[in-house]
């Protein structure tokens, strides 16, 4: 779940946050949590993240691959599929026109 009431929003676009994290570079679920924070978007634990990444990949919008760790346990890495830098590009553009008209209505709701 995410950690911050008021990030209820990362919620309802995580698979589009994850997705367009990973097109920055394969990330393993830490570090995607990590860069999630970065940006400012909240903090995503693991009962949020994973569930949406398992999605993810079965839908094979995301790989995933075991890789040996460094003097740890070995890490599950993802990488985005060709699938799902496509539907990164539509979502992107559903998220663009979604954004423009709750622009237009809060923008409303302010005067």
């Amino acid at each position: 779940m995410v950690a911050d009431a008021s990030m209820g929003w990362l919620r309802g676009t995580l698979e589009l946050v994850l997705a367009a994290v990973l097109a920055e570079g394969d990330r393993h679920g830490y570090a995607l949590t990590q860069r999630i924070a970065e940006l400012g978007l909240g903090t995503v634990r693991g009962g949020a993240l994973y569930p949406v990444l398992g999605r993810m990949e079965a839908a094979g919008l995301v790989e995933a691959e075991w890789v040996a760790g460094q003097g740890g346990p070995g890490r599950k890495v993802y990488r985005l599929t060709a699938a799902g830098r496509e539907r990164l590009v539509a979502e992107t553009e559903r998220w663009h026109h979604f954004s423009v008209a709750m622009d237009r209505l809060v923008g409303k709701a302010e005067r």
